[in-house]
């Protein structure tokens, strides 16, 4: 007997999209599924991966393409987590100011 295909698109409330974001970022990148995040029962929006997003729905010349080669010209794109926390953190706390 066949298994079942998976359902393209998973939907799950906001609350839980936020609390297991990092899990479903996870299993974006690695099993390439895609998320609907729902609130009060209607569809805000989808979580899939940026690949497929770029081959499905964006021109290559788009702004997301533009950004990510921008960010590799300024090596951006290898910045350690640790760096990106401090730098998070340092905009928060001049927020705050």
């Amino acid at each position: 007997m066949r298994k079942s295909a998976k359902p393209l698109l998973k939907v799950v409330p906001a609350l839980t999209a936020r609390t297991q974001l990092g899990q479903i970022l996870r299993r974006v990148r690695e099993n390439r599924e895609r998320f609907v995040v729902g609130r009060r029962g209607e569809p805000q929006a989808v979580i899939m991966n940026v690949e497929e997003y770029l081959e499905h729905f964006a021109r290559k010349s788009s702004a997301v393409e533009r950004l990510r080669s921008a960010a590799k010209s300024r090596r951006l794109d290898a910045l350690p987590l640790r760096t990106i926390n401090a730098e998070i953190r340092r905009y928060r706390n001049e927020k705050k100011r």
